[in-house]
C-alpha cells in the first residue's frame, strides 16, 4: 500500500481507504458481523482512513463502525466523520447550524466509541447553499464552531465535502486562510469524469488535503450496473453500461480498471470505495496492486465518449 500526505496536516493516507456508508445498509441490508469483518479486513490490508456520516443509514453506519472499532486499537486508523447532514425515519434532514455542528460531533464520538476525531467535514454543502444563509452559512457559522472544537482537541482538522467543485471552492476562498484543511469530491475522478483534476492546482496551493470518492461512480463503472435511485442522466448510464460490457469482453472487469485508475494520481492522496462485504475488500486490494492497462483506459474513454464529465445534482 502507497501512503501520501494530506495537504498540510501531516496525516499520511493510504492510497486507497474505506468508506464506511455501506455499513449503514445504504444501498442494501447488510449481515452486521460481515460489515464488521470489512473494517478488519481494510485495516489489515494496509488502509488506514476511514470516512462516515450520521447521515449514512441515519445513525446506522457510526453505530456498527463503531462496534469494530472498538476493537481496535486507535493509533491503527484515521477516521473521519461530518456534520450537517442527517436524518430520521427514512427522511433526511439538513442542520448546518454551529450549535448542531458541535452536538453532532458529541454525538458522533459516543456512537463511534473515541475520544477525538482525525478528520470533521462539513457533509454535502450544496444543500446548505439551497438554505437560508446559503453558503456564507458554513462560513459564518458551520466552519467556526468547528474550529472551536479543534482548540479544545476533539478534533484534528476541518474540511468540506461536496459533489459541486464550484462550492467547495467558494467556501474556501471566503473562510480565513487555513480554516478548510481537507475537501472530500466523489464522482470527479473515475473513468467517466476526471474533472477534478483541472482544480488539483487550486487545491495545492491552499494546501488543502484531497480525498477522492466513488471510484465506480456509484455503480456507473460495473458489470451490475446502477440501481433504480442512480441521478446520472440516461445517456451517461448506456455509455457507461457499454464500456462495461466491452471490458467484460476483454476479461478485464471495469470495476478492476476504475478502481486502478482512480488510485493513479498521485496528486490525490486517498480514494474511498465503500463496501460491507470483506472478500469485496480483499479483492479490490488485489486489483491495486496489479499495473493498469492505460491502452484500455483509453478505448472505454472513447467508448464513454461525450458523456465524459456529464455530471447531475446531488441527491
Amino acid at each position: 500500500m502507497e501512503y501520501r500526505v494530506l495537504g498540510k496536516t501531516g496525516l499520511k493516507v493510504s492510497q486507497l481507504s474505506f468508506g464506511a456508508s455501506s455499513l449503514g445498509g445504504v444501498f442494501h441490508d447488510i449481515d452486521e458481523g460481515r460489515a464488521i469483518d470489512a473494517v478488519f479486513t481494510a485495516l489489515d490490508g494496509g488502509m488506514n482512513l476511514i470516512d462516515v456520516s450520521p447521515y449514512y443509514g441515519h445513525y446506522k453506519a457510526e453505530t456498527v463502525l463503531g462496534k469494530a472499532l472498538r476493537q481496535i486499537p486507535r493509533e491503527r486508523y484515521i477516521l473521519s466523520t461530518k456534520v450537517g447532514r442527517y436524518g430520521k425515519d427514512g427522511v433526511n434532514t439538513w442542520d448546518y447550524s454551529g450549535r448542531r455542528a458541535q452536538e453532532s460531533v458529541e454525538e458522533s464520538m459516543e456512537r463511534l466509541g473515541v475520544e477525538y476525531i482525525d478528520l470533521i467535514h462539513v457533509h454535502d454543502i450544496e444543500f446548505q447553499a439551497a438554505l437560508p444563509g446559503g453558503l456564507q452559512k458554513v462560513v459564518d457559522e458551520t466552519l467556526p464552531a468547528l474550529v472551536e472544537l479543534k482548540s479544545k482537541g476533539m478534533v484534528g482538522h476541518v474540511g468540506i465535502t461536496d459533489l459541486q467543485l464550484a462550492n467547495l471552492r467558494w467556501v474556501i476562498d471566503h473562510s480565513a486562510e487555513g480554516t478548510v484543511e481537507t475537501v472530500l469530491n466523489f464522482c470527479h475522478y473515475c473513468l467517466c469524469d476526471d474533472a477534478l483534476v483541472d482544480h488539483l492546482d487550486y487545491f495545492e496551493a491552499h494546501g488543502i488535503g484531497l480525498i477522492n470518492a466513488s471510484p465506480l461512480s456509484m455503480g456507473l463503472l460495473s458489470e451490475r450496473g446502477v440501481p433504480a435511485w442512480h441521478p446520472a442522466p440516461r445517456p451517461l448510464v448506456e455509455a457507461c453500461s457499454r464500456a462495461a460490457d466491452y471490458c467484460k469482453q476483454k476479461g478485464y472487469p471495469i470495476e478492476k480498471l476504475a478502481m486502478q485508475f482512480s488510485v493513479s494520481n498521485p496528486r490525490i492522496p486517498s480514494t474511498l470505495f465503500s463496501s460491507a462485504n470483506p472478500d469485496n475488500v480483499r479483492r479490490n486490494l488485489a486489483f491495486i496492486q496489479e499495473p493498469i492497462d492505460w491502452q484500455l483506459v483509453q478505448e472505454v474513454q472513447d467508448i464513454i465518449g461525450d458523456q465524459r464529465r456529464v455530471t447531475w445534482a446531488n441527491t
